[in-house]
């Protein structure tokens, strides 16, 4: 099983990139964030993703999250929900079937910036953070992808880029993403590249700082423990798009 998030960063520019993507990748689940764009201004490209059910939820000009399963992992009728906690469209999630695992949640998320709002942003995590715990006593397995908007150690931060008190990088954040993953959940990257601190996912979009991969880690696939122990693959392809992130591809085996 695929699973493929990425902040696009505006979908109407970026439509023919994800097409793109998906006929390279083929992957079961495409989780998208940042689409700026309502449901009535995605690209008639996308409105119906070929071989896939798709959900849009977005705002115009800001935010927005999106979700789409392959017809041959989607329930039938295909269903998303939001968790209560959603506001300005950052959140959707969706269930589907697993061989070996059963009911696997899945969820593409957009935690807000906090640059501007904190507070927001630290209430947001918060609630992530309860809603986590509750899906993962469920039974099955939850899976969180999407831009999570803090880089959980410097590890994850270029050197030169490493700033004690800069958003995305306060401690105050770092603690609430230990908090999530002590959901029982696995950081996908870390797992694979325990020590790799070159795996980013976003670069500040001068002096060439995607080509010289001086970035921040900030995107992730987060999975429960008996998911993520078959994890096979991790690749944050820095190389693809125009979008300031990069694309995030995480393979799982089946079942044995």
């Amino acid at each position: 099983m695929k699973i493929v998030t990425w902040n696009v960063n505006g979908i109407r520019a970026r439509a023919a990139q994800v097409q793109e993507l998906v006929d390279r990748e083929h992957p079961d689940v495409v989780c998208l964030q940042e689409l700026k764009a309502t449901r009535d201004q995605i690209p008639e490209l996308l409105v119906s993703l070929a071989d896939y059910e798709s959900y849009w939820h977005g705002y115009r000009a800001y935010s927005g999250v999106s979700i789409h399963v392959h017809r041959g992992r989607a329930r039938q009728p295909f269903g998303c929900v939001h968790p209560p906690f959603d506001q300005e469209s950052r959140i959707v999630c969706t269930t589907l079937d697993v061989d070996g695992i059963g009911a696997l949640t899945v969820a593409s998320v957009y935690v807000p910036n906090g640059g501007k709002d904190l507070d927001a942003k630290l209430r947001f995590l918060d609630a992530l953070d309860a809603w986590a715990g509750e899906a993962a006593s469920a039974p099955g397995a939850l899976v969180i992808c999407g831009d999570l908007n803090v880089a959980h150690t410097d590890l994850d931060v270029h050197p030169k880029e490493r700033k004690p008190r800069a958003v995305g990088q306060l401690p105050e954040e770092r603690e609430r993403f230990s908090r999530l993953l002590a959901r029982g959940l696995v950081d996908i990257g870390r797992h694979c590249y325990p020590d790799d601190a070159e795996q980013f996912t976003w670069w500040a979009p001068w002096r060439n700082l995607r080509q010289r991969n001086i970035g921040w880690r900030i995107d992730y696939v987060l999975a429960s423990r008996a998911l993520a122990s078959r994890a096979r693959r991790y690749a944050s392809l820095r190389e693809f798009g125009t979008s300031d992130h990069g694309p995030v591809v995480v393979e799982f085996d089946p079942a044995q």
